[in-house]
């Protein structure tokens, strides 16, 4: 895995979980402004949003780079749109990263796979 590859899967994983928590929020300001008066939503929405846009452009530049097969890459997109898959999706970039630096060590040291 060459240095572009390995930073645009740190990078959509960086920005995956702070999209979770802030879908959560977002949800959360969604019940309380029907049963409160406090209105965060637009706030909320905004940031949500702009990490959302992020999290898009970041998962397009990942897909792109490692080459992901099509259901992979829909896999990390629907996460995306799930409460908790945001933190699903760090989960699983960060063993799929640890495994392509072992692998590219490993290829770099001469072992082959017996």
């Amino acid at each position: 895995m060459d240095i572009k590859t390995a930073s645009s899967l740190h990078r959509l994983r960086l920005v995956s979980a702070p999209e979770a928590v802030s879908f959560l929020l977002l949800l959360v300001c969604s019940v309380l402004k029907r049963t409160t008066d406090f209105n965060a939503v637009p706030v909320m929405g905004a940031i949500h949003g702009i990490l959302f846009v992020l999290y898009v452009l970041f998962w397009l530049d990942a897909w792109n780079r490692t080459k992901w097969s099509f259901g992979t890459a829909v896999l990390y997109f629907v996460l995306s749109v799930l409460p908790f898959g945001g933190f699903v999706a760090e989960r699983r970039l960060k063993r799929e990263a640890e495994a392509a630096v072992v692998a590219s060590r490993a290829r770099r040291e001469g072992v082959v796979n017996a």
